[in-house]
C-alpha cells in the first residue's frame, strides 16, 4: 500500500499524489450489498440550504459494512478486497461458510484466500473479532465497540489502530488513536490489526477539482467576508478579525465543548493530547 507521485507535466499533477491501489483486487462489488447514496445538496426537505459547501459530486453506492461481526463460530474466506468510495479504508468481502457474503473494513495485510472468524476461544490473529477479556494485552485492535452489541465505533479509517493497555475488572484500559486513554466494558468486540491504506495520509489532491469530485464546494474564510456573514468579518484591508470563531459565534482553539457532567468522564483516565 504505497503512493504515487506525478511529475509535473500539468498543473493538477504538479503536487498530486495518491494511492498506487495495488492492494484491491476487483472492481466490480457486490450487488446485493449496495445501497444507494441520495445527495442532499446540503437542502431541507423544503429546499432551504441549512449546510454550506457541499454539492455535486460523483454518484455513488455505500456498501453494507458488517460492523457487529456477530457470526461467532463460522468460519468466512476473504474473496476480495475493494475500493469504498465512501471511506478512506479498504473492505474486504467474505464468504461465510454457510453461503452468506458480508464486508467488512480490511485490515493492514489481509489476503485474498485467507479465513477469518469471530467468537470465544478463537487464536488472536489479523482480521479475527474477539471480546476484549480474550485478547492478549498489548494487542493493536480496530473496529472497536463503545458498548456491547452496539457495533464497531472506534479506530474505522484508514490506518488506525487503537492499543489494549490493561484490564481492570470488568473493563479493559485501551489507549485510543488520539492518545486518550480511557476504560470499555471487557464484553465490547474488537478485531485484530490496523485497518487497511496507512498511506492515505501522504495523499495531496493537488488540484480543486478532485474535490469537486467528492461532493465539496469551494469554502471561503471567515475573515474575508463581511460582518453581516461572519463575527470575523468587515475591517479595512486584511484584517485578522479578531479571535478565531465559528459563524454562529463559538470560540476555536483551546474552546472547551465537553460537558462537564458527561457520564462518561469516568472512564477517561487521560484526555488526549493537546
Amino acid at each position: 500500500m504505497a503512493v504515487k507521485k506525478f511529475k509535473p507535466v500539468t498543473p493538477g499533477q504538479r503536487k498530486k499524489v495518491i494511492s498506487t491501489f495495488e492492494e484491491i483486487t476487483s472492481s466490480t462489488p457486490e450487488k446485493s450489498l449496495l445501497v444507494p447514496v441520495k445527495n442532499s445538496g446540503g437542502r431541507n426537505n423544503s429546499g432551504k440550504m441549512t449546510m454550506r459547501y457541499i454539492g455535486g459530486g460523483h454518484k455513488k453506492k455505500m456498501r453494507i459494512i458488517d460492523f457487529l461481526r456477530d457470526k461467532d463460530g463460522i468460519p468466512a474466506t476473504v474473496k476480495s478486497v475493494e475500493y469504498d468510495p465512501t471511506r478512506s479504508a479498504r473492505i474486504a468481502l467474505l464468504y461465510y461458510a454457510d453461503g452468506e457474503k458480508r464486508y467488512i473494513i480490511a485490515p493492514n495485510g489481509i489476503k485474498v484466500g485467507q479465513q477469518v472468524i469471530s467468537g470465544k476461544d478463537i487464536a488472536p490473529e489479523i482480521g479475527n473479532t474477539l471480546c476484549l477479556s480474550d485478547i492478549p494485552l498489548g494487542t493493536n485492535i480496530h473496529n472497536i465497540e463503545l458498548y456491547p452489541n452496539q457495533g464497531a465505533a472506534i479506530a474505522r479509517s484508514a490506518g488506525n489502530y487503537a492499543t489494549l493497555v490493561s484490564r481492570e475488572g470488568r473493563h479493559a484500559i485501551i489507549k485510543m488513536p488520539s492518545g486518550e486513554i480511557r476504560k470499555i466494558l471487557v464484553t465490547c468486540r474488537a478485531t485484530i490489526g490496523m485497518t487497511s491504506n496507512p498511506d492515505h495520509f501522504l495523499e495531496i489532491s493537488g488540484k480543486a477539482g478532485r474535490s469537486r469530485w467528492l461532493g465539496r464546494r469551494p469554502r471561503n474564510r471567515g475573515v474575508s467576508m463581511n460582518p453581516v456573514d461572519h463575527p470575523m468579518g468587515g475591517g479595512e484591508g486584511k484584517a485578522s478579525g479578531g479571535l478565531p470563531r465559528s459563524r454562529k459565534g463559538i470560540p476555536s482553539r483551546g474552546y472547551k465543548t465537553r460537558k462537564p457532567k458527561n457520564a462518561s468522564n469516568k472512564l477517561i483516565i487521560e484526555r488526549r493530547k493537546k
